[in-house]
C-alpha cells in the first residue's frame, strides 16, 4: 500500500467535497453521511489505508507537540481541496478555516471524541475557529480544506 493508492481511493470523496456548501455545516454533514457512510466500502477501505499509512509513516510522518500530521495533497487551485492527515489524542493548534473545513474522523483506540463528536464526519463553516481536540482515545483524522486555506492563530477577538 502507498500514498498513491490512498490518494486514488480518496478521489470520489474529494470530488464530493468540492461540491459541498460548507456554509450549512449540518446539511453538508448529512450529505456526507449519506454519500459516504462509515460502514460503507469506501470508508472501510480508507480507514485501513489511513491506519496503515500512519503506522508506516507515509502519512502523518511529521510531529509537533505530540500530534502527528502531513499534507499528502495540496489544493491545485481555488476550487480544489487539500488533504491533511493527523494522528492525535490531545488538542492541536488553534486555527481559523477561511473557507471552511471537512473532517473525516476514524477511531484508533478508546472511545475518542473530536471536538465532542464521535467518529465520523464533522464540518465547519467559513470563518470558524477552533482548537481541534481529541479526548477519550486516539483518532486518525483526514482534513479536507477548501483551497487549502487554514490560518494557525489565536482565537480572533
Amino acid at each position: 500500500m502507498s500514498l498513491e493508492l490512498f490518494l486514488e481511493r480518496l478521489t470520489p470523496v474529494l470530488a464530493f467535497a468540492r461540491s459541498l456548501d460548507v456554509n450549512d455545516p449540518s446539511a453538508a454533514k448529512a450529505a456526507l453521511d449519506v454519500a459516504f457512510p462509515m460502514e460503507g466500502d469506501v470508508m472501510v477501505e480508507l480507514r485501513a489505508l489511513v491506519r496503515r499509512g500512519v503506522e508506516e509513516r507515509w502519512l502523518a510522518e511529521r510531529e509537533a507537540g505530540g500530534v502527528r500530521f502531513s499534507r499528502p495533497r495540496k489544493a491545485q487551485d481555488a476550487g480544489d481541496v487539500s488533504v491533511d492527515v493527523v494522528h492525535m489524542d490531545r488538542p492541536g493548534p488553534g486555527h481559523t478555516h477561511p473557507n471552511g473545513e471537512i473532517d473525516l474522523c476514524f477511531t484508533v483506540s478508546g472511545e475518542p471524541r473530536f471536538a465532542g463528536a464521535p467518529e465520523g464526519w464533522t464540518v465547519y463553516p467559513p470563518g470558524s475557529w477552533h482548537v481541534p481536540t481529541v479526548e477519550g482515545g486516539v483518532m486518525d483524522i483526514v482534513y479536507f480544506l477548501p483551497a487549502g486555506a487554514i490560518r494557525f492563530e489565536p482565537k480572533p477577538e
